[in-house]
């Protein structure tokens, strides 16, 4: 995945700089994130200038949880009047909310807590922030630096736990040290591709007196990410789309965190190229777009997938050939020649080889890319793709996205998604955890809008769906924001209701009940002669449903409510969507037996799709 840059990279401060800044002026070039208001220095703690630094990096809303290393920083976040604390239930919920808060809002999420099990309870929401390119910031505590190494209690190296996770991570011993490394946090996490940074806090640095000022001096010289594309793999791009008869633009996350949804589209209507949109791309090409043929890979629509596969070219923007996407790597689109835009240099070539690598920021490439396209065209005149979509269009009708009806009389889940879709629109937010609910809420979701659909793609984390919807919502407050979420992830997290319920924060959660662990029951069905080891929850219909959904969410004070019956679907998403001074949680019962297709099995080409059980496309009628 790749991102645009929000921060263009510069050179340090100048005199003329730094005469502005005497004259309480911002200095223009500086790279510190932020209004940058000039602080003149004053004394005062290094937990107060962690507190202060985040003022001046224009942070509004935290999530954390206090504990003794960063209780020093607890007590200056108290009279704080620009920064809301929003205290989580466990550590988890924080980095899950934090990470929310940025996909919802784009601006960076911020998670906090102490050392030891506290900092290693961020660990799983690191990681995931790291997987999908999340411009997050998690500070913890740490033990005195004069007990660093003595295995003091709660001491964890979680610098060193974390360093394959992050972005960058630092840990600070000197109180001094506090506003130039939160700045540069910041910094790194927001520029180049996005990702997430730790800020480790020593607690005798934060007890500590300094000197602060602000902006203080970012001293970056090994980090420059490149943002211009180099023209000349521009117009290499723009000759091999003009002579390619079967080009698919395959769009990744990286378009979604470059914010370059409005540039994608002026680019694919120029060339006239079919749109995959992959799992965290959703959204950024609208689904009711003609060219738009759906989702990539594992569980992928039949057209998007059969479309990279006969492609002779890809014109990759921010992706970067996972295997979800590309199943079995060496059979993944084998006539094709790949352009490869993204700004991380890593992603390129990494999977597959690019023939037309292009490092930047896709806000940049695609309107370069664009351009040079024009250019082609007025030189030798669009390409005729007319034959390229009869076969496609082909593809759309005869293996539309659908189901089938259950046969034990509950109520598909598809069915359920589809309905709150239709109801919610595109202007709401949804969040899934990771199974079946989050392969069905990004089939049956029409998405319209980029930062509309949220989940935790390259981790795959059960249990995010109901913390990153509590962010969400604090980073979009006017939007409604439903956590479509399986029984399973639900009882993960879902003690971060209380959290919501005291902060009024009202989202609204979709529990998608089948009384099992969905996909990995799916699995053992298909791959394990329906031996179904340890996946019954005992939560949905004909059981003895511990927990009761609804009895808990009561617990927690919220609303809740149950549907079983399709006859009541649409009165109980109408009255959960009338409910907004309180979390509501709905309990959709739906058949357990409901499958995800179609489906790539696991270790096999994406030509051997199957739209349904042993059923797979006949390829020869479509060439």
């Amino acid at each position: 995945m790749s991102n645009g840059s929000r921060i263009t990279p510069s050179v340090m401060p100048s005199h003329t700089a730094r005469d502005k800044r005497d004259r309480n002026e911002s200095p223009a070039d500086s790279l510190v994130p932020g209004p940058n208001k000039v602080v003149e220095p004053v004394q005062m703690t290094g937990s107060q200038a962690i507190v202060r630094a985040l003022e001046e990096l224009g942070v509004t809303d935290v999530f954390g949880l206090p504990g003794g290393a960063i209780l020093p920083t607890y007590d200056p976040l108290m009279d704080s009047t620009t920064i809301r604390h929003i205290l989580v239930r466990h550590e988890q919920g924080a980095g899950h909310a934090a990470q929310g808060y940025y996909l919802a809002s784009g601006r960076p999420g911020v998670a906090i807590a102490t050392s030891g099990p506290g900092a290693t309870n961020l660990v799983t929401a690191i990681a995931d922030a790291h997987m999908d390119s999340q411009a997050c910031v998690f500070i913890t505590g740490q033990v005195a630096s004069t007990a660093i190494g003595s295995d003091a209690f709660q001491e964890a190296d979680i610098v060193g736990i974390t360093m394959p996770i992050t972005k960058h991570s630092r840990l600070i011993t000197k109180a001094a040290d506090i506003p130039q490394a939160m700045a540069e946090a910041f910094h790194i996490a927001t520029t180049g591709r996005p990702g997430p940074v730790l800020v480790d806090v020593a607690k005798d640095a934060q007890q500590a007196m300094m000197e602060f000022s602000w902006p203080p001096k970012i001293d970056l010289p090994g980090y420059r990410p490149v943002v211009r594309g180099h023209s000349k793999q521009v117009r290499e791009a723009a000759r091999l789309i003009q002579r390619a008869e079967r080009p698919v633009l395959y769009v990744g996350g990286g378009v979604s965190r470059g914010h370059a949804s409005v540039e994608l589209a002026e680019l694919a209507e120029l060339t006239g190229a079919p749109v995959v949109t992959t799992l965290t791309a959703r959204g950024v090409f609208p689904d009711s777009h003609e060219q738009h043929l759906g989702m990539p890979g594992m569980h992928g629509s039949v057209a998007a997938v059969s479309a990279l596969q006969m492609s002779d070219l890809l014109i990759t923007l921010g992706a970067r050939f996972d295997d979800r996407v590309t199943g079995q790597l060496d059979s993944f689109a084998p006539k094709a020649k790949v352009i490869h835009a993204d700004i991380d240099p890593a992603e390129i070539s990494k999977n597959r080889t690019a023939d037309v690598p292009i490092v930047g920021s896709v806000k940049e490439i695609i309107p370069e890319l664009a351009d040079a396209v024009r250019d082609t065209h007025a030189e030798a005149g669009k390409p005729d793709l007319a034959e390229w979509w009869t076969v496609l269009n082909r593809l759309r009708e005869t293996y539309p996205m659908g189901y089938t009806p259950t046969e034990d009389g509950l109520m598909s889940p598809q069915k359920v998604i589809e309905r709150l879709s239709e109801h919610s629109g595109s202007e709401a937010v949804y969040v899934a955890g990771v199974g079946q609910h989050q392969m069905w809420a990004s089939q049956f979701v029409k998405y319209e809008r980029p930062h509309q659909w949220l989940n935790s793609a390259g981790l795959g984390t059960m249990g995010f769906a109901v913390p990153a919807a509590m962010g969400a919502q604090v980073g979009n407050p006017d939007r409604v924001v439903w956590a479509i979420d399986g029984d399973g992830c639900f009882q993960m997290t879902n003690q971060e209701l209380a959290t919501c319920l005291i902060n009024k924060i009202p989202i609204k959660v979709a529990i998608i009940n089948n009384s099992s662990l969905g996909m990995v029951r799916q699995w053992q069905t298909l791959f394990y002669e329906s031996r179904y080891s340890n996946t019954d929850l005992n939560t949905g219909h004909d059981t003895i449903r511990v927990p009761d959904f609804v009895k808990l969410a009561e617990a927690y004070g919220c609303a809740g409510l149950r549907c079983e019956s399709e006859e009541d679907l649409d009165a109980t998403i109408e009255q959960a969507l009338a409910i907004n001074d309180r979390p509501v949680v709905v309990d959709f019962v739906v058949s357990r037996d409901s499958m995800v297709w179609p489906m790539v099995p696991a270790g096999v080409g994406n030509s051997e799709i199957q739209v349904a059980k042993d059923m797979t496309p006949d390829w020869d009628e479509e060439d």
